[in-house]
């Protein structure tokens, strides 16, 4: 089964379910490690309407200044994650669409989660990030900075020396959070 089938078979599975428990599908992989297969569903808390979200830090204002204005965001508990898991677990025991024996993990994307979507990059705008290109861009491939967002077709970060950097997202092999302490 195509790793896209798998992402849309376990939206329809488990949607309404997800939903009905504040829970969103972040992502889904399924992927073969030695000799087992494992699939890996990430589940977020599920966001508020795009009107309620923060913007990114004004010019000047740092992550930390607009953190202290905002509410605390909320994270997915192991609770959540067992429920899911026994909920999926059962749904696809059922319906058994695939083929392969496989494990089923159920996790949270975590504090350096991948960013995929427009809505990822509009959310943890304003957020430290690290991009990792494919090739050399002056002669690095990776960069860490402040999230602008992704804007037309581009992902756009502020570095440390206030230079704004706009990379092609056909050339970024990945964005994640940065962890920072």
């Amino acid at each position: 089964m195509a790793k896209v089938q798998i992402k849309e078979l376990i939206s329809n599975m488990a949607g309404d379910f997800l939903r009905e428990n504040g829970l969103e599908l972040y992502n889904t992989q399924f992927k073969k490690e030695g000799r087992d297969w494992y699939l890996r569903v990430f589940i977020d808390k599920a966001q508020a309407p795009e009107n309620d979200k923060a913007q990114a830090p004004a010019d000047g204002e740092t992550q930390t200044d607009q953190n202290a204005e905002e509410e605390e965001e909320e994270y997915v508990s192991t609770d959540d994650c067992e429920k899911v898991s026994r909920y999926l677990s059962e749904k696809l025991d059922e319906a058994d669409p695939i083929q392969q024996n496989y494990f089923l993990e159920v996790s949270s994307p975590g504090m350096d989660r991948e960013l995929f979507a427009q809505k990822d990059y509009d959310r943890f705008a304003g957020r430290r990030v690290e991009v990792k290109l494919y090739q050399n861009f002056e002669n690095s491939k990776e960069y860490e900075g402040t999230l602008i967002g992704l804007i037309d077709g581009k992902v756009v970060i502020r570095d440390d020396d206030e230079r704004e950097m706009a990379f092609p997202l056909e050339q970024v092999a990945k964005t994640n959070l940065a962890v920072v302490f």
